[in-house]
């Protein structure tokens, strides 16, 4: 249980790492003429990372002992936030730069494609930083 737990909180660091590059590459390059090879792996590494720690994070959802669904637990901060919020604000982020990383493969210029993975991870990285269980939260989680 300690190495997966580990494992998912290490892993933020890889995806806020790549959703910052994608961001920053497609901000970059959104008024520019090209959609390179490049960028097209960087956004789907990008939401593969997510997709994994997606993955990581059901599986402590459903073992973890954070997780506890008893009698009065969404009046307890530390539970209703691993119970509730933290999954489906996570689900919600990563839904959407799916769906902007498929919308950008789908448009047809390369401006439009990095306006695209702009907004849309964008958004995902705001939705994913407000439901990280940073230190200072005080939801029992750690840096790593």
């Amino acid at each position: 249980m300690s190495a997966l737990l580990h494992t998912h909180s290490g892993l933020r660091w890889v995806v806020l790492i790549l959703l910052l590059v994608a961001i920053g590459r497609a901000f970059a390059r959104k008024n520019g003429g090209l959609y390179e090879k490049s960028d097209k792996m960087i956004n789907l590494f990008t939401m593969v990372s997510l997709h994994t720690q997606l993955l990581l994070g059901l599986i402590l959802y459903f073992t973890s002992p954070k997780v506890v669904f008893v009698e009065g637990w969404m009046k307890v901060s530390q539970a209703r936030f691993y119970g509730m919020e933290h999954i489906a604000v996570m689900v919600i982020a990563i839904a959407l730069v799916t769906i902007g990383r498929r919308k950008a493969e789908n448009a047809a210029e390369p401006a439009k494609k990095h306006k695209t993975i702009a907004l849309w991870y964008t958004i995902g990285l705001i939705l994913i930083l407000a439901s990280i269980p940073w230190p200072f939260r005080n939801l029992g989680a750690g840096w790593f």
